[in-house]
């Protein structure tokens, strides 16, 4: 008989209805006041007005007003709550298990030494005023005889995107667009890029060229429609290119690689008040034996994480590394202070829906994504990551956003966790798709590839993080997910713009 509720800790005032239960309900000794959905609180005791609440241990606000026992519990009488929190830099500090067996997957070998998923061609843009061209380009490599004989080219992924222009040149935005574009063009799931400009945008193509090969494999060749001559020139041009580049990128083949060279974005989206116990946690497993076998496993949505920041740095290899990130909660808070925005923007109506009702509670669960590594480092959006390990990169919520950071950062592999059920991809990253809970898996099977409710009947975190962990190796093999059999990928490059549009 499956359970009606569960309580996450002993410390906890709420507990988590798994179904929906009506008023008059019993359950942990209190009877329900009114009914309450399925992923809501339920008030294990009288709380008074202005009383801390906790949920997995942790505050997740407080009482806007006197709360009885077995009452619904969200936002008609929880707030945000003011608290001090205890950074104590590497005090859970501790080693993961080593594995006993050294684990591969089949990739793409890069001549960086990184390895690849998959085996795209990209036309990236420095601008959006060459957004079409590109896409121009891409459509008609793909009516050629030579494309059609491909045989070991997954396709032609056209990066368009909304900005490169009306930016000042030389301010935080300009440098977050440059490293956007230059890590899509050095990410190893590519193997081969043509870049593509207008030629009178602030984002200049020497400049992100720069002195040196972009890549290097030297799979790399840029053009300027301005100099080509217009539109119909620079496709004829551009196919050209890419049939250069194409015939490298087919001698490209899959070998044995140590699954230390994975580098897994983590996301979550569309949370619900599931999220926190099956998904999340689940996948909190599988990255603690990435990173055991060697791995990297990146964190991000700094707004997602705003108020649970404290157990990233009580993991913190050092000092630095956990200033680093508290450095970019001091940005974030200033951030959205200057755009008159708060952090408690989020939960989203959709998460509100699904139980979530502070950042706080929101922020607990998705840092369960991170499992119990050590947090090895702390990188802006989009930077280059070069430390293996469970690390943290700076990005917004904002899902299509964060996801387009960190596979400039490096990523090959995204994993999405979702409880109302997200759907995007991510070309040229595959992106596995985990339901929190079997409802939504059963109505959106077509676009899930694991569900994560099972562990509400019976099912252990470390099974089904076991389970998602051997996923990874056979999508990072080649297995087609859900959102890549769909054509997911073209529309959600998203880079984050800072600052004035000019």
């Amino acid at each position: 008989m499956k359970p009606d509720h569960i309580i996450l800790s002993s410390e906890d005032d709420v507990a988590i209805a798994l179904a929906d239960l009506p008023a008059g309900a019993v359950l942990a000794g209190v009877t329900l006041t009114s009914a309450v959905p399925r992923g809501h609180k339920i008030a294990l005791r009288d709380l008074a007005e202005g009383t801390a609440v906790r949920r997995y241990g942790q505050i997740i606000g407080q009482a806007s007003r006197a709360i009885a026992a077995g009452e619904h519990v969200h936002v008609q009488n929880l707030g945000m709550s003011l608290h001090a929190l205890d950074h104590d830099f590497g005090a859970d500090l501790r080693s993961l298990p080593v594995p006993a067996e050294t684990r591969t997957f089949q990739g793409y070998r890069r001549a960086d030494g990184r390895a690849g998923t998959r085996n795209y061609l990209g036309v990236l843009t420095s601008v959006n005023c060459s957004g079409s061209v590109a896409r121009f380009i891409a459509e008609e490599a793909e009516k050629t005889d030579w494309f059609r004989a491909l045989k070991n080219v997954d396709g032609i992924v056209p990066i368009a995107h909304s900005s490169g222009c009306g930016m000042a040149g030389d301010n935080e935005g300009y440098e977050t667009l440059f490293r956007t574009l230059q890590g899509y063009a050095k990410n190893p799931n590519f193997a081969g890029i043509l870049l593509v400009g207008l030629g009178c945008e602030v984002m200049q193509i020497p400049a992100l060229v720069g002195k040196a090969r972009l890549r290097a494999d030297g799979q790399f060749k840029h053009m300027i429609i301005q100099d080509q001559g217009g539109t119909r020139r620079t496709v004829e041009r551009g196919v050209e290119a890419l049939r250069e580049l194409a015939e490298v990128a087919e001698t490209c083949r899959r070998e044995p690689i140590p699954v230390s060279e994975l580098v897994i974005g983590m996301q979550c989206g569309g949370s619900d008040g599931y999220s926190g116990i099956t998904a999340n946690p689940a996948l909190g497993v599988a990255s603690d034996l990435l990173v055991a076998h060697g791995g990297t496993t990146i964190l991000s949505e700094t707004s997602e994480i705003y108020g649970a920041e404290h157990l990233l740095t009580r993991r913190a290899v050092s000092r630095e590394v956990g200033e680093k990130l508290l450095d970019r909660i001091r940005w974030w808070e200033d951030y959205t202070a200057r755009n008159k925005g708060e952090m408690n923007n989020n939960p989203s109506p959709g998460n509100k829906r699904g139980g979530l009702t502070t950042i706080l509670e929101k922020s607990l669960g998705a840092v369960a994504k991170g499992g119990s590594a050590p947090l090895a480092g702390v990188y802006l959006f989009a930077e280059p990551i070069d430390t293996k390990g469970f690390v943290f990169m700076d990005s917004p919520g904002y899902d299509p956003c964060s996801v387009t950071g960190q596979v400039a950062s490096g990523a090959n592999l995204i994993v999405f966790t979702t409880g109302r059920g997200s759907v995007s991809g991510y070309k040229p990253v595959p992106c596995i798709k985990v339901a929190t809970n079997s409802e939504m898996f059963v109505r959106m099977e077509e676009d899930m590839d694991l569900n994560t409710g099972d562990i509400l009947e019976g099912v252990t975190l470390e099974e089904k993080g076991r389970e998602m962990f051997e996923m990874f190796l056979r999508v990072a093999s080649g297995e087609i997910t859900k959102s890549e059999s769909l054509g997911f990928g073209g529309a959600e490059f998203v880079p984050w713009q800072i600052g004035a549009v000019m």
